[in-house]
């Protein structure tokens, strides 16, 4: 089994420089999963013609709200 560390040297890392990357990524990653969340459910409310209609097909509706979620800064 591989492990990965990060180890910091110096003072690069204050406590509130810690805290504020920590609720940076929080706040980013729950964005992230409500695009996600939100882009599924609007695609998997349409048909599959209406899907077609847009090019895509049921089965890349999680990859297409995957590549959504990605794009949130």
């Amino acid at each position: 089994m591989a492990f990965a560390s990060d180890i910091r040297t110096g003072s690069s890392g204050s406590l509130a420089a810690v805290a504020h990357n920590i609720a940076e990524n929080f706040r980013k990653a729950r964005a992230q999963r409500r695009v996600y969340r939100q882009t599924v459910n609007e695609l998997s409310v349409l048909s599959d013609r209406e899907l077609n209609d847009l090019g895509i097909s049921a089965c890349q509706i999680r990859s297409i709200a995957r590549e959504a979620a990605q794009m949130v800064r």
